[in-house]
């Protein structure tokens, strides 16, 4: 069950319209390394975490995931709003604008649509853990790519928000990994998990 509090994470007030740089930040909403994969991924590994705590981890950080798509969701509308015919065409922006208008629409920056075949949920508290510290540094990477295209103050600074939450979550996965790795049996680590051991 979630409280939904009508306000972003973050503050999200940007001046200029910029439909390149929008095309370039919908990597984040709907592509392979970006928040709705991630909020799906989390949401979806915490059925079968075997510890408590662990299960908190992912519920909060998946919930926080939702609260980042909202933001490049509201990052994406604002640098499109109120788009001229040729502002749009000058920025390359006409073939999303010709499918989704100025919709914002869940696909990768080269417009490939959301799939679910790049969440990875492997009910191992193990892999799933790793495969989420890895989720985490390719969405910071993403973020700092983006950032090398950014020269709006406005978008910087929630791109820049955006980015440290990605540290902050790699950092609690790892923390989630060692729990985990402290309740396996230290002789015998792969092959004894306690989360199997249901005789």
């Amino acid at each position: 069950m979630w409280v939904y509090e009508k306000k972003l994470q973050y503050p999200i007030k940007i001046k200029n319209t910029n439909p390149a740089l929008a095309k370039i930040i919908c990597a984040q909403y709907g592509g392979p390394n970006g928040e709705l994969g991630a909020s799906l991924r989390y949401l979806s590994q915490r059925y079968t975490m075997p510890y408590p705590e662990l299960k908190a981890i992912l519920t909060d950080i998946g919930t926080e995931e939702l609260g980042h798509l909202e933001m490049v969701g509201t990052i994406v509308y604002q640098l499109t709003r109120n788009l001229t015919p040729e502002q749009i065409q000058k920025a390359g922006f006409d073939a999303y604008f010709v499918n989704h208008t100025t919709g914002v629409y869940p696909a990768d920056a080269n417009g490939t649509p959301f799939s679910a075949g790049s969440l990875a949920v492997a009910g191992d508290a193990i892999t799933d853990l790793h495969e989420d510290m890895a989720a985490e540094q390719k969405a910071r990477t993403t973020y700092d790519n983006i950032l090398r295209y950014c020269d709006d103050p406005d978008v910087r600074d929630a791109i820049r928000f955006l980015r440290e939450r990605e540290v902050v979550h790699y950092q609690r996965f790892g923390e989630g990994l060692r729990i985990t790795t402290d309740k396996l049996d230290s002789k015998n680590f792969y092959a004894f998990n306690p989360e199997f051991d249901r005789r």
